[in-house]
């Protein structure tokens, strides 16, 4: 089945020659990065849409990173889904698929009263989504650290609730885990979903999980691309590395030796 490549964000050339660098080097995919705000106009992203048909482009959205749907205070939760809206209209115009964003923090609660708390925030999108008629998916993100919301079970089960998708970043996976993850029955356990959204980069991590994203090597790829040979879904792999270009066509590169491709 099908497996896109490409980088989160163009690495500062903009959409136009980025969007043209990414097709040149025999990428299929970008994750335009929202990081400290929506500030992109709906006409701009009807504008990028187009570029992104033309190089044949798949497109998604990353969230501003300030999100915390089970914050203590009302008013910051009601905040982050006021970015995840924003986020969701501009993707619904760039064309995007997923609209991808970390959902929250514990805060030293009970996982279950904060996954209660996410949970409707999320129900309430996906519903405000579909009334907006707006053609993306929300897909929270599996996050890096243990103190945060986002493991592959607390999303799966708030994708069988809520109807929403979800991004299933591996990298995150090993820092959350300390090293500690089998890919195969991380995959076996995906094997339900059609298509995965997902994120792959070299981590470094430290006892309270992720500290920063790192240039990707062989060495990282290929236990992932190793287990993904069972996969039963196709998939849309995004880099977020410092070199996420490079990095996505090292990772394609990989995947196609291993006769993934």
């Amino acid at each position: 089945m099908k497996i896109d490549f490409g980088p989160g964000g163009t690495e500062g050339l903009g959409y136009e020659e980025g969007l043209k660098a990414i097709a040149a080097k025999g990428l299929s995919a970008l994750e335009i990065e929202f990081t400290h705000g929506v500030s992109m106009k709906n006409e701009t992203a009807k504008i990028v849409a187009g570029l992104a048909r033309s190089y044949g482009i798949r497109l998604s959205v990353h969230a501003p990173y300030y999100i915390n749907l089970a914050a203590k205070e009302r008013e910051k939760q009601e905040a982050s889904v006021g970015r995840i809206m924003d986020s969701c209209e501009r993707g619904h115009h760039l064309g995007a698929t997923h609209i991808v964003f970390h959902p929250g923090f514990y805060q030293g609660r009970d996982p279950e009263e904060v996954y209660t708390t996410i949970s409707k925030h999320v129900s309430t999108m996906v519903d405000k989504v579909k009334e907006e008629g707006w053609k993306v998916q929300l897909a929270p993100e599996v996050t890096g650290k243990p103190s945060q919301f986002g493991s592959v079970t607390e999303l799966k089960r708030l994708s069988e609730e809520t109807g929403c998708a979800i991004t299933v970043d591996f990298s995150h996976l090993l820092a959350r885990y300390g090293g500690k993850v089998d890919f195969n029955d991380v995959v076996s356990d995906l094997n339900g979903f059609r298509h995965i959204h997902s994120h792959f980069s070299g981590i470094e991590w430290g006892e309270k999980g992720e500290r920063r994203h790192v240039p990707t090597t062989i060495e990282a790829i290929l236990p992932l691309a190793d287990a993904l040979k069972s996969r039963k879904f196709s998939m849309t792999i995004i880099n977020e590395s410092p070199q996420p270009i490079d990095d996505a066509v090292l990772m394609k590169k990989v995947f196609s030796d291993e006769g993934l491709l």
